[in-house]
Protein backbone atom coordinates (compact mmCIF):
# COMPACT_ATOMS: atom_id res chain seq x y z
CA UNK A 1 0.00 0.00 0.00
CA UNK A 2 1.27 3.45 -0.91
CA UNK A 3 2.56 5.76 1.74
CA UNK A 4 0.23 8.38 0.32
CA UNK A 5 -2.86 6.29 0.78
CA UNK A 6 -5.76 8.65 1.41
CA UNK A 7 -7.49 6.34 3.80
CA UNK A 8 -4.68 4.23 5.19
CA UNK A 9 -4.49 5.69 8.68
CA UNK A 10 -7.55 4.05 10.11
CA UNK A 11 -9.06 6.13 12.90
CA UNK A 12 -10.26 4.42 16.03
CA UNK A 13 -13.46 2.52 15.65
CA UNK A 14 -16.35 4.82 16.37
CA UNK A 15 -18.35 4.30 19.48
CA UNK A 16 -21.53 4.54 17.48
CA UNK A 17 -22.72 3.21 14.17
CA UNK A 18 -21.69 -0.26 13.20
CA UNK A 19 -20.46 -0.60 9.65
CA UNK A 20 -22.89 -3.38 8.81
CA UNK A 21 -22.91 -5.51 5.65
CA UNK A 22 -21.92 -3.87 2.34
CA UNK A 23 -25.49 -3.85 0.99
CA UNK A 24 -26.76 -2.04 4.07
CA UNK A 25 -23.89 0.43 3.88
CA UNK A 26 -24.88 1.17 0.28
CA UNK A 27 -28.47 1.87 1.31
CA UNK A 28 -27.29 4.08 4.18
CA UNK A 29 -25.08 6.02 1.76
CA UNK A 30 -27.97 6.55 -0.66
CA UNK A 31 -30.14 8.01 2.12
CA UNK A 32 -27.33 10.25 3.33
CA UNK A 33 -26.59 11.59 -0.13
CA UNK A 34 -30.15 12.84 -0.55
CA UNK A 35 -29.31 15.58 1.95
CA UNK A 36 -26.18 16.61 0.05
CA UNK A 37 -28.05 16.61 -3.26
CA UNK A 38 -30.92 18.69 -1.86
CA UNK A 39 -28.63 21.27 -0.25
CA UNK A 40 -26.73 21.84 -3.50
CA UNK A 41 -29.80 21.64 -5.73
CA UNK A 42 -31.68 24.26 -3.75
CA UNK A 43 -28.76 26.66 -3.84
CA UNK A 44 -28.62 26.67 -7.65
CA UNK A 45 -32.19 25.94 -8.77
CA UNK A 46 -33.45 29.37 -7.77
CA UNK A 47 -31.26 30.93 -10.48
CA UNK A 48 -33.60 29.74 -13.24
CA UNK A 49 -36.66 31.02 -11.38
CA UNK A 50 -35.52 34.56 -10.59
CA UNK A 51 -37.31 36.16 -13.59
CA UNK A 52 -40.59 34.51 -12.56
CA UNK A 53 -40.08 35.48 -8.91
CA UNK A 54 -39.35 39.07 -9.92
CA UNK A 55 -42.56 39.29 -11.95
CA UNK A 56 -44.90 37.68 -9.42
CA UNK A 57 -43.50 39.14 -6.19
CA UNK A 58 -42.32 42.46 -7.69
CA UNK A 59 -38.83 41.80 -6.36
CA UNK A 60 -36.06 44.23 -7.24
CA UNK A 61 -32.45 43.30 -8.05
CA UNK A 62 -31.28 43.56 -4.42
CA UNK A 63 -34.02 41.26 -3.13
CA UNK A 64 -33.38 38.77 -5.92
CA UNK A 65 -29.71 38.75 -5.02
CA UNK A 66 -30.62 38.09 -1.39
CA UNK A 67 -32.87 35.20 -2.41
CA UNK A 68 -29.71 33.50 -3.69
CA UNK A 69 -27.10 34.89 -1.29
CA UNK A 70 -29.30 34.60 1.82
CA UNK A 71 -29.36 30.84 1.47
CA UNK A 72 -25.60 30.71 0.90
CA UNK A 73 -24.41 32.69 3.89
CA UNK A 74 -27.03 31.23 6.26
CA UNK A 75 -25.94 27.76 5.17
CA UNK A 76 -22.26 28.55 5.66
CA UNK A 77 -22.89 30.29 8.99
CA UNK A 78 -24.56 27.23 10.47
CA UNK A 79 -22.29 24.42 9.27
CA UNK A 80 -19.84 24.38 12.19
CA UNK A 81 -22.60 24.59 14.78
CA UNK A 82 -24.59 21.95 12.89
CA UNK A 83 -21.60 19.63 12.96
CA UNK A 84 -21.06 20.22 16.66
CA UNK A 85 -24.71 19.54 17.42
CA UNK A 86 -24.34 16.21 15.66
CA UNK A 87 -21.33 15.35 17.82
CA UNK A 88 -23.25 16.30 20.97
CA UNK A 89 -26.69 14.85 20.28
CA UNK A 90 -26.13 12.20 17.62
CA UNK A 91 -25.69 12.43 13.86
CA UNK A 92 -28.76 10.34 13.08
CA UNK A 93 -30.97 12.55 15.22
CA UNK A 94 -29.64 15.76 13.67
CA UNK A 95 -30.02 14.35 10.16
CA UNK A 96 -33.69 13.59 10.81
CA UNK A 97 -34.36 16.93 12.51
CA UNK A 98 -32.54 18.78 9.74
CA UNK A 99 -34.48 16.99 7.01
CA UNK A 100 -37.84 17.80 8.63
CA UNK A 101 -36.82 21.41 9.19
CA UNK A 102 -35.52 21.73 5.61
CA UNK A 103 -38.87 20.50 4.29
CA UNK A 104 -40.76 23.01 6.45
CA UNK A 105 -38.48 25.84 5.31
CA UNK A 106 -39.07 24.78 1.70
CA UNK A 107 -42.81 24.95 2.34
CA UNK A 108 -42.40 28.51 3.63
CA UNK A 109 -40.46 29.38 0.47
CA UNK A 110 -43.22 27.90 -1.66
CA UNK A 111 -45.99 29.92 -0.01
CA UNK A 112 -44.08 33.22 0.32
CA UNK A 113 -46.21 36.23 -0.64
CA UNK A 114 -43.54 38.93 -0.68
CA UNK A 115 -39.82 39.24 -1.42
CA UNK A 116 -39.08 39.72 2.28
CA UNK A 117 -40.91 36.52 3.21
CA UNK A 118 -39.04 34.59 0.53
CA UNK A 119 -35.63 35.91 1.64
CA UNK A 120 -36.38 35.01 5.27
CA UNK A 121 -37.56 31.54 4.27
CA UNK A 122 -34.46 31.03 2.12
CA UNK A 123 -32.21 31.94 5.04
CA UNK A 124 -34.09 29.46 7.22
CA UNK A 125 -33.68 26.88 4.46
CA UNK A 126 -29.91 27.50 4.48
CA UNK A 127 -29.70 27.10 8.25
CA UNK A 128 -31.65 23.84 8.19
CA UNK A 129 -29.45 22.56 5.37
CA UNK A 130 -26.49 23.25 7.66
CA UNK A 131 -28.02 20.86 10.19
CA UNK A 132 -28.16 18.02 7.64
CA UNK A 133 -24.99 18.17 5.60
CA UNK A 134 -22.30 17.79 8.32
CA UNK A 135 -24.05 14.63 9.49
CA UNK A 136 -23.51 13.11 6.04
CA UNK A 137 -19.70 13.25 6.20
CA UNK A 138 -19.65 12.33 9.88
CA UNK A 139 -21.80 9.24 9.32
CA UNK A 140 -19.76 8.18 6.28
CA UNK A 141 -16.61 8.44 8.41
CA UNK A 142 -18.20 6.31 11.13
CA UNK A 143 -19.99 3.69 9.01
CA UNK A 144 -17.50 2.98 6.23
CA UNK A 145 -14.22 1.20 6.99
CA UNK A 146 -11.08 2.97 5.74
CA UNK A 147 -10.69 0.77 2.66
CA UNK A 148 -14.28 1.54 1.54
CA UNK A 149 -14.37 5.20 2.49
CA UNK A 150 -12.84 6.63 -0.73
CA UNK A 151 -15.68 5.14 -2.78
CA UNK A 152 -18.31 6.56 -0.43
CA UNK A 153 -16.66 9.97 -0.54
CA UNK A 154 -16.56 9.81 -4.33
CA UNK A 155 -20.33 9.38 -4.34
CA UNK A 156 -20.56 12.30 -1.89
CA UNK A 157 -18.77 14.45 -4.46
CA UNK A 158 -20.93 13.11 -7.29
CA UNK A 159 -24.13 13.89 -5.35
CA UNK A 160 -23.02 17.46 -4.76
CA UNK A 161 -21.96 17.86 -8.38
CA UNK A 162 -25.19 16.41 -9.73
CA UNK A 163 -27.22 18.62 -7.40
CA UNK A 164 -25.41 21.67 -8.73
CA UNK A 165 -25.55 20.79 -12.43
CA UNK A 166 -29.02 19.27 -12.58
CA UNK A 167 -30.59 22.27 -10.86
CA UNK A 168 -30.65 24.35 -14.04
CA UNK A 169 -32.03 21.55 -16.21
CA UNK A 170 -34.61 20.16 -13.77
CA UNK A 171 -35.56 23.63 -12.58
CA UNK A 172 -36.24 24.78 -16.13
CA UNK A 173 -38.23 21.60 -16.80
CA UNK A 174 -40.40 22.11 -13.71
CA UNK A 175 -41.08 25.70 -14.71
CA UNK A 176 -42.02 24.65 -18.26
CA UNK A 177 -44.38 21.91 -17.08
CA UNK A 178 -45.91 24.34 -14.53
CA UNK A 179 -47.33 21.54 -12.40
CA UNK A 180 -50.75 22.45 -10.91
CA UNK A 181 -50.17 26.02 -12.05
CA UNK A 182 -47.71 26.57 -9.20
CA UNK A 183 -45.12 28.32 -11.37
CA UNK A 184 -41.80 28.98 -9.62
CA UNK A 185 -43.17 27.72 -6.29
CA UNK A 186 -42.89 24.11 -7.44
CA UNK A 187 -39.07 24.23 -7.25
CA UNK A 188 -39.42 24.55 -3.48
CA UNK A 189 -42.53 22.44 -2.87
CA UNK A 190 -41.00 19.40 -4.60
CA UNK A 191 -38.70 19.15 -1.58
CA UNK A 192 -41.66 18.02 0.53
CA UNK A 193 -41.95 14.84 -1.52
CA UNK A 194 -38.20 14.18 -1.59
CA UNK A 195 -37.84 14.83 2.14
CA UNK A 196 -40.77 12.54 2.99
CA UNK A 197 -39.20 9.67 1.04
CA UNK A 198 -35.77 10.32 2.57
CA UNK A 199 -37.21 10.36 6.08
CA UNK A 200 -39.12 7.12 5.52
CA UNK A 201 -35.90 5.32 4.60
CA UNK A 202 -33.67 7.20 7.06
CA UNK A 203 -35.73 6.13 10.07
CA UNK A 204 -35.27 2.49 9.05
CA UNK A 205 -31.71 2.54 7.74
CA UNK A 206 -29.56 5.12 9.50
CA UNK A 207 -27.68 3.50 12.38
CA UNK A 208 -28.03 4.84 15.88
CA UNK A 209 -24.93 6.51 17.24
CA UNK A 210 -23.82 7.27 20.76
CA UNK A 211 -23.65 11.03 21.33
CA UNK A 212 -20.88 12.74 23.24
CA UNK A 213 -21.13 12.71 27.02
CA UNK A 214 -20.80 16.49 26.90
CA UNK A 215 -24.35 17.42 26.01
CA UNK A 216 -24.13 21.19 26.46
CA UNK A 217 -23.72 23.49 23.48
CA UNK A 218 -21.80 26.74 23.89
CA UNK A 219 -24.38 29.31 22.64
CA UNK A 220 -21.98 32.27 22.77
CA UNK A 221 -19.44 30.38 20.67
CA UNK A 222 -22.11 29.32 18.18
CA UNK A 223 -23.29 32.92 17.84
CA UNK A 224 -19.73 34.23 17.44
CA UNK A 225 -18.85 31.70 14.74
CA UNK A 226 -22.09 32.29 12.83
CA UNK A 227 -21.60 36.05 13.12
CA UNK A 228 -18.02 35.91 11.87
CA UNK A 229 -18.96 33.80 8.87
CA UNK A 230 -21.95 36.02 8.04
CA UNK A 231 -19.88 39.21 8.34
CA UNK A 232 -17.51 37.87 5.70
CA UNK A 233 -19.85 36.01 3.37
CA UNK A 234 -22.65 38.59 3.18
CA UNK A 235 -20.46 41.31 1.60
CA UNK A 236 -18.64 38.74 -0.54
CA UNK A 237 -21.96 37.42 -1.83
CA UNK A 238 -23.75 40.73 -2.38
CA UNK A 239 -21.14 43.48 -2.25
CA UNK A 240 -19.72 43.06 -5.74
CA UNK A 241 -23.13 43.32 -7.38
CA UNK A 242 -23.89 46.43 -5.32
CA UNK A 243 -20.64 48.19 -6.19
CA UNK A 244 -19.02 47.47 -2.82
CA UNK A 245 -21.02 49.88 -0.63
CA UNK A 246 -19.74 51.16 2.72
CA UNK A 247 -21.70 48.60 4.74
CA UNK A 248 -19.83 45.79 2.99
CA UNK A 249 -16.46 47.16 4.04
CA UNK A 250 -17.74 47.72 7.58
CA UNK A 251 -18.87 44.08 7.77
CA UNK A 252 -15.47 42.85 6.61
CA UNK A 253 -13.71 45.12 9.11
CA UNK A 254 -15.95 43.90 11.95
CA UNK A 255 -15.33 40.24 11.08
CA UNK A 256 -11.73 40.37 12.35
CA UNK A 257 -12.39 41.47 15.96
CA UNK A 258 -15.49 39.27 16.19
CA UNK A 259 -13.51 36.28 14.92
CA UNK A 260 -10.56 36.91 17.25
CA UNK A 261 -12.89 37.29 20.25
CA UNK A 262 -14.71 34.08 19.30
CA UNK A 263 -11.47 32.10 19.03
CA UNK A 264 -10.37 33.44 22.41
CA UNK A 265 -13.67 32.36 23.93
CA UNK A 266 -13.29 28.89 22.43
CA UNK A 267 -9.85 28.58 24.07
CA UNK A 268 -11.32 29.71 27.40
CA UNK A 269 -14.06 27.10 27.09
CA UNK A 270 -11.51 24.39 26.31
CA UNK A 271 -9.25 25.37 29.21
CA UNK A 272 -12.20 25.33 31.62
CA UNK A 273 -13.13 21.83 30.52
CA UNK A 274 -16.22 23.07 28.70
CA UNK A 275 -17.58 22.02 25.32
CA UNK A 276 -16.56 24.62 22.72
CA UNK A 277 -18.38 24.68 19.40
CA UNK A 278 -15.09 24.79 17.50
CA UNK A 279 -12.68 22.10 18.71
CA UNK A 280 -9.35 23.83 18.15
CA UNK A 281 -7.44 20.57 18.64
CA UNK A 282 -8.61 19.65 15.13
CA UNK A 283 -6.00 22.01 13.76
CA UNK A 284 -3.20 20.18 15.55
CA UNK A 285 -3.72 17.38 13.00
CA UNK A 286 -1.48 18.37 10.05
CA UNK A 287 -3.47 16.42 7.46
CA UNK A 288 -6.64 18.24 8.54
CA UNK A 289 -4.99 21.67 8.35
CA UNK A 290 -3.68 20.99 4.85
CA UNK A 291 -6.99 19.46 3.79
CA UNK A 292 -9.06 22.44 4.94
CA UNK A 293 -6.71 24.88 3.19
CA UNK A 294 -6.73 22.78 0.02
CA UNK A 295 -10.52 22.54 0.09
CA UNK A 296 -10.93 26.31 0.38
CA UNK A 297 -8.42 26.98 -2.41
CA UNK A 298 -9.95 24.36 -4.72
CA UNK A 299 -13.50 25.66 -4.26
CA UNK A 300 -12.26 29.21 -4.85
CA UNK A 301 -10.93 28.02 -8.21
CA UNK A 302 -13.94 25.89 -9.06
CA UNK A 303 -16.69 28.39 -8.20
CA UNK A 304 -14.79 31.31 -9.69
CA UNK A 305 -14.11 29.42 -12.90
CA UNK A 306 -17.71 28.27 -13.31
CA UNK A 307 -18.97 31.83 -12.83
CA UNK A 308 -16.48 33.40 -15.25
CA UNK A 309 -16.87 30.65 -17.86
CA UNK A 310 -20.66 31.00 -17.82
CA UNK A 311 -20.36 34.76 -18.34
CA UNK A 312 -17.85 34.22 -21.13
CA UNK A 313 -20.10 31.76 -22.95
CA UNK A 314 -23.25 33.87 -22.73
CA UNK A 315 -21.93 37.44 -22.92
CA UNK A 316 -18.73 36.94 -24.88
CA UNK A 317 -19.88 34.25 -27.33
CA UNK A 318 -23.62 34.87 -27.31
CA UNK A 319 -24.68 31.36 -26.30
CA UNK A 320 -28.14 30.85 -24.86
CA UNK A 321 -28.36 29.69 -21.23
CA UNK A 322 -29.31 26.21 -22.48
CA UNK A 323 -26.34 25.98 -24.86
CA UNK A 324 -23.97 27.22 -22.15
CA UNK A 325 -25.46 24.71 -19.74
CA UNK A 326 -24.89 21.84 -22.16
CA UNK A 327 -21.20 22.76 -22.51
CA UNK A 328 -20.83 22.84 -18.72
CA UNK A 329 -22.70 19.53 -18.47
CA UNK A 330 -19.90 17.87 -20.47
CA UNK A 331 -17.56 18.84 -17.64
CA UNK A 332 -20.01 17.50 -15.05
CA UNK A 333 -20.24 14.12 -16.79
CA UNK A 334 -16.45 13.80 -16.76
CA UNK A 335 -16.41 14.88 -13.11
CA UNK A 336 -18.80 12.10 -12.09
CA UNK A 337 -17.00 9.36 -14.02
CA UNK A 338 -13.57 10.50 -12.86
CA UNK A 339 -14.66 10.68 -9.23
CA UNK A 340 -15.82 7.05 -9.23
CA UNK A 341 -12.71 5.84 -11.07
CA UNK A 342 -10.36 7.80 -8.80
CA UNK A 343 -11.98 6.23 -5.73
CA UNK A 344 -10.83 2.81 -6.93
CA UNK A 345 -7.38 3.96 -7.96
CA UNK A 346 -6.74 5.76 -4.67
CA UNK A 347 -7.20 2.49 -2.79
CA UNK A 348 -4.20 1.09 -4.68
CA UNK A 349 -2.05 4.10 -5.45
CA UNK A 350 -2.92 6.62 -2.75
CA UNK A 351 -2.98 10.39 -3.01
CA UNK A 352 -0.69 10.31 -6.03
CA UNK A 353 -3.89 9.77 -8.01
CA UNK A 354 -5.34 12.98 -6.59
CA UNK A 355 -2.18 14.94 -7.37
CA UNK A 356 -2.36 13.55 -10.92
CA UNK A 357 -5.95 14.79 -11.08
CA UNK A 358 -4.71 18.28 -10.24
CA UNK A 359 -2.23 18.03 -13.12
CA UNK A 360 -5.05 17.03 -15.51
CA UNK A 361 -7.07 20.04 -14.34
CA UNK A 362 -4.11 22.32 -15.03
CA UNK A 363 -3.73 20.82 -18.52
CA UNK A 364 -7.39 21.50 -19.26
CA UNK A 365 -7.10 25.10 -18.08
CA UNK A 366 -3.88 25.58 -20.06
CA UNK A 367 -5.59 24.29 -23.19
CA UNK A 368 -8.37 26.80 -22.62
CA UNK A 369 -5.91 29.70 -22.16
CA UNK A 370 -3.94 28.79 -25.29
CA UNK A 371 -7.10 28.63 -27.40
CA UNK A 372 -8.38 31.94 -26.04
CA UNK A 373 -5.09 33.66 -26.80
CA UNK A 374 -5.05 32.19 -30.31
CA UNK A 375 -8.72 32.46 -31.34
CA UNK A 376 -10.39 34.75 -28.80
CA UNK A 377 -14.15 34.36 -28.53
CA UNK A 378 -14.03 32.57 -31.89
CA UNK A 379 -12.48 29.50 -30.28
CA UNK A 380 -14.12 26.42 -31.88
CA UNK A 381 -16.75 24.92 -29.61
CA UNK A 382 -15.17 21.42 -29.74
CA UNK A 383 -11.96 22.96 -28.40
CA UNK A 384 -13.81 24.56 -25.50
CA UNK A 385 -15.62 21.31 -24.76
CA UNK A 386 -12.35 19.35 -24.77
CA UNK A 387 -10.76 21.85 -22.37
CA UNK A 388 -13.62 21.77 -19.86
CA UNK A 389 -13.89 17.98 -20.12
CA UNK A 390 -10.21 17.68 -19.21
CA UNK A 391 -10.66 20.10 -16.33
CA UNK A 392 -13.80 18.23 -15.23
CA UNK A 393 -11.97 14.90 -15.22
CA UNK A 394 -9.24 16.40 -13.06
CA UNK A 395 -11.76 18.01 -10.73
CA UNK A 396 -13.51 14.69 -10.19
CA UNK A 397 -10.26 13.05 -9.17
CA UNK A 398 -9.44 15.84 -6.73
CA UNK A 399 -12.49 17.13 -4.88
CA UNK A 400 -14.11 13.99 -3.38
CA UNK A 401 -10.75 12.50 -2.37
CA UNK A 402 -9.59 15.83 -0.98
CA UNK A 403 -12.47 15.62 1.49
CA UNK A 404 -11.41 12.14 2.57
CA UNK A 405 -7.78 13.18 2.89
CA UNK A 406 -8.76 16.05 5.17
CA UNK A 407 -10.62 13.69 7.50
CA UNK A 408 -7.56 11.48 8.07
CA UNK A 409 -6.66 11.44 11.74
CA UNK A 410 -9.94 13.02 12.88
CA UNK A 411 -11.35 11.19 15.89
CA UNK A 412 -14.91 9.86 15.46
CA UNK A 413 -16.26 12.10 18.23
CA UNK A 414 -14.91 15.10 16.31
CA UNK A 415 -16.27 14.04 12.92
CA UNK A 416 -19.32 16.31 12.88
CA UNK A 417 -17.39 19.42 13.88
CA UNK A 418 -14.59 18.54 11.44
CA UNK A 419 -17.10 18.14 8.61
CA UNK A 420 -18.72 21.46 9.51
CA UNK A 421 -15.40 23.32 9.49
CA UNK A 422 -14.39 21.71 6.20
CA UNK A 423 -17.69 22.60 4.53
CA UNK A 424 -17.51 26.14 5.91
CA UNK A 425 -14.00 26.58 4.51
CA UNK A 426 -15.27 25.42 1.13
CA UNK A 427 -18.16 27.90 1.29
CA UNK A 428 -15.67 30.66 2.10
CA UNK A 429 -13.60 29.61 -0.89
CA UNK A 430 -16.63 29.51 -3.19
CA UNK A 431 -17.89 32.94 -2.18
CA UNK A 432 -14.44 34.52 -2.35
CA UNK A 433 -13.79 32.89 -5.72
CA UNK A 434 -17.02 34.13 -7.29
CA UNK A 435 -16.68 37.61 -5.82
CA UNK A 436 -13.01 38.22 -6.61
CA UNK A 437 -12.87 36.41 -9.95
CA UNK A 438 -16.16 38.03 -10.96
CA UNK A 439 -14.81 41.47 -10.12
CA UNK A 440 -11.64 40.78 -12.12
CA UNK A 441 -13.59 39.37 -15.07
CA UNK A 442 -15.82 42.41 -15.44
CA UNK A 443 -12.96 44.81 -14.73
CA UNK A 444 -11.25 43.45 -17.87
CA UNK A 445 -14.32 42.67 -19.98
CA UNK A 446 -16.37 45.69 -18.98
CA UNK A 447 -20.06 45.70 -18.15
CA UNK A 448 -22.47 43.33 -19.83
CA UNK A 449 -23.44 44.64 -23.27
CA UNK A 450 -26.85 46.19 -23.70
CA UNK A 451 -29.50 44.31 -25.62
CA UNK A 452 -28.62 44.30 -29.32
CA UNK A 453 -25.15 45.80 -28.78
CA UNK A 454 -22.07 43.84 -29.85
CA UNK A 455 -19.90 42.45 -27.08
CA UNK A 456 -16.29 43.59 -26.81
CA UNK A 457 -15.10 40.17 -27.92
CA UNK A 458 -11.37 40.64 -27.36
CA UNK A 459 -12.01 41.95 -23.85
CA UNK A 460 -14.15 38.93 -22.95
CA UNK A 461 -11.51 36.53 -24.24
CA UNK A 462 -8.77 38.36 -22.34
CA UNK A 463 -10.90 38.36 -19.19
CA UNK A 464 -11.52 34.61 -19.39
CA UNK A 465 -7.86 33.86 -20.14
CA UNK A 466 -6.73 35.96 -17.17
CA UNK A 467 -9.19 34.28 -14.81
CA UNK A 468 -8.15 30.83 -16.08
CA UNK A 469 -4.48 31.71 -15.48
CA UNK A 470 -5.30 32.62 -11.86
CA UNK A 471 -7.23 29.36 -11.57
CA UNK A 472 -4.12 27.47 -12.70
CA UNK A 473 -2.17 29.07 -9.85
CA UNK A 474 -4.87 28.02 -7.36
CA UNK A 475 -4.89 24.42 -8.62
CA UNK A 476 -1.09 24.29 -8.35
CA UNK A 477 -1.42 25.52 -4.76
CA UNK A 478 -3.95 22.75 -4.08
CA UNK A 479 -1.57 20.18 -5.59
CA UNK A 480 1.21 21.35 -3.27
CA UNK A 481 -1.09 21.17 -0.26
CA UNK A 482 -2.12 17.64 -1.25
CA UNK A 483 1.53 16.60 -1.39
CA UNK A 484 1.99 18.03 2.12
CA UNK A 485 -1.16 16.20 3.20
CA UNK A 486 0.29 12.94 1.87
CA UNK A 487 3.43 13.40 3.97
CA UNK A 488 1.28 14.17 7.02
CA UNK A 489 -0.80 11.04 6.35
CA UNK A 490 2.37 8.98 6.22
CA UNK A 491 3.43 10.31 9.63
CA UNK A 492 0.00 9.49 11.07
CA UNK A 493 0.20 5.99 9.65
CA UNK A 494 3.65 5.28 11.07
CA UNK A 495 3.41 7.43 14.17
Amino acid sequence: MSDTQASSPAPPAPAGPAAGPPTRRGAVLAVLLVAMFMAQFDFFVVNVATPSIARELHAGPVMLELVVAGYAFAYASGLITGGRLGDLYGHRRLYLIGMVAFALASLLCGVARSPGELVAARMLQGLTGALMVPQVLATITAVFPPDRRPGALAWFGVAGGLGSVSANVLGALMLDVNLFGLGWRVIFLVNLVVAALALAFAVRLLPADRPSRRRRLDPLGALGIAGTVALVLLPLSVGNGEGWPLWGWLCLAAALPVGVATLHWQRVQRDRGGSPVLDLTLFTVPSYRYGVAAGAAFLAYFAGFMFAFSQFLQLGRGHSPLAAGLIVTCSAVMFSGSALLAARLVRRHGLRVVVAGGVVTVLGLLLLVVQLLAFGTGTPTPGLVLAVMLAGAGNGAVLPQLIGAAMIGVRPEQAGTAAGVLNTAQQFGSSAGVSLVGALFFAIAGAAPAAGAPAAEADFADAMATCAAIDIALVLLVTGLLAANARAAQRIRHG
